[in-house]
């Protein structure tokens, strides 16, 4: 029983170490830098939240006069329909948002990791059905099916997270299909099976970590964006109606008349800790790629044009542009001349 405590341990504690190198790498960039603060400052705010907010928004005793200005009291003034403390709702809504688009991300590049794995590993029948179910689930359109399986399961934010799931993990799982087709090529692959390991040990330990560049990158991608598509989802009013998040603060300002009375307040807060929490998980996500895939960077049609673009090089792409209008000129000159 110690040798089996021992081993786990000894399992945990590398998976730690390995964790923090490469945090300090992330860090050691200064997009990474950027985002891993504005990541650690979001999360500190929901796990603190009945700390740092005044009141209390799910407490019906809590709510004072409705539509107060901002003060010293009430820091974003107080909702005009229900009389919440709009900084209140602020910072409890950092936890729904938090979960909804983490737990999304990590759930969704864990079902297209294992999917992709299976079907570029296996292949044959297992291949074609996991393919087909993308190809049907890729041609389906999103907001309908949304619509519909939050009306038939419920509005529960748990609910929604298991949505946003079912129908994100497609575009993963065919990438991450690609890339094993790559791997079981390998050398080192094809060494584990004359050894005569077993397919699910190949798949978990010889290929999975192969696609780790591309999982990590998708969580953060993906979690940003689920919190953009929750924002949405709430604004249109298929979010859950008893947690608080920001895209319901901004379907209660916009139902609660915001701009007509002038409380822009209420409008600009939780869209500015939207922006927040998407920029940080996006400046982390491409930081990652760098980190882990530096060809992409160098291959991008992107990274080569502003690399290269200076102000010699604009002044030739101009003169090509003259040196192919005088030659317009000359033709249509020399064709007028002819007739």
């Amino acid at each position: 029983m110690k040798a089996v405590l021992k081993s786990i341990g000894r399992f945990f504690l590398k998976r730690f170490k390995g964790i923090r190198r490469f945090i300090k790498r992330v860090w050691a960039h200064r997009q990474g830098k950027i985002g891993l603060t504005m990541v650690t400052f979001l999360v500190i705010v929901a796990v603190f939240a009945p700390w740092i907010a005044p009141f209390d928004p799910y407490d019906v005793a809590e709510r004072t006069t409705k539509g107060l200005p901002p003060s010293t009291t009430h820091l974003l003034g107080t909702t005009i329909n229900t009389g919440q403390d709009i900084f209140s709702m602020l910072v409890y809504g950092t936890r729904v948002s938090l979960i909804v688009g983490v737990s999304s991300g990590v759930l969704i590049a864990i079902v297209g990791s294992v999917l992709g794995v299976m079907a570029g590993y296996i292949g044959g029948a297992v291949d074609s059905f996991i393919m087909r179910l993308v190809d049907v689930l890729l041609v389906i359109p999103t907001l309908p099916l949304v619509i519909v399986l939050t009306n038939v399961l419920g509005r529960d934010f748990w609910i929604i997270i298991l949505i946003f799931v079912a129908i994100g993990w497609t575009g993963l799982s065919r990438t991450i299909r690609s890339l094993v087709l790559v791997l079981k090529n390998s050398n080192y692959v094809k060494a584990a099976e004359l050894s005569g390991a077993s397919r699910f040990h190949i798949m978990i330990r010889h290929i999975l970590p192969g696609t780790s560049h591309l999982l990590i990158m998708s969580t953060a991608l993906s979690s940003a964006g689920i919190m953009v598509a929750e924002a949405g989802l709430s604004f249109l009013g298929l979010g859950d109606p008893t947690a608080i998040s920001w895209g319901k603060m901004l379907a209660d300002a916009q139902s609660g008349g915001a701009l007509l009375f002038g409380a822009w307040w209420w409008i600009i807060a939780p869209g500015i800790g939207i922006f927040m929490a998407v920029f940080a998980f996006m400046r982390i996500g491409i930081v990652v790629e760098e980190i882990l895939n530096p060809r992409m960077k160098q291959s991008s049609g992107v990274y080569k044009i502003f690399k290269n673009l200076n102000s010699s090089y604009v002044e030739d792409v101009f003169n090509s542009m003259d040196e192919h209008a005088q030659i317009g000129e000359a033709s249509s000159a020399k064709g007028g001349a002819h007739g």
